[in-house]
């Protein structure tokens, strides 16, 4: 299992915001959703294509794909429509005095 990486200070990541922080090759979106901090491979499971460059939606935690439409919960990766059947890869997060942190933990 990899070190955690450093994604930013909390104050740095209001409540509706997103940020891509890498671990390796590994591009990891960070979501604020309501003050909780979520972490998912920043690539849509339908296609491989940025779920960063969609439309986050912090009132109803859903990242939408920009490709196609496909619609995920952030909170734990689940496709909710067509064209995306399989969840996106979550990653766990920690948050410390320090700021928010996270890591590619696959083997």
């Amino acid at each position: 299992m990899g070190d955690w990486v450093f994604v930013c200070a909390t104050s740095q990541l209001l409540p509706g915001e997103t940020v891509v922080a890498w671990d390796g090759d590994t591009p990891i979106l960070v979501v604020n959703y309501d003050g909780d901090f979520y972490a998912m491979e920043d690539k849509c499971s339908h296609e491989d294509f940025e779920l960063s460059a969609g439309h986050f939606d912090g009132d109803e935690a859903t990242i939408e794909c920009a490709l196609h439409g496909a619609k995920f919960d952030v909170r734990d990766g689940r496709p909710l429509c067509a064209p995306a059947y399989e969840p996106v890869t979550k990653f766990p997060v920690k948050v410390d005095d320090t700021g928010v942190w996270t890591r590619d933990d696959r083997d």
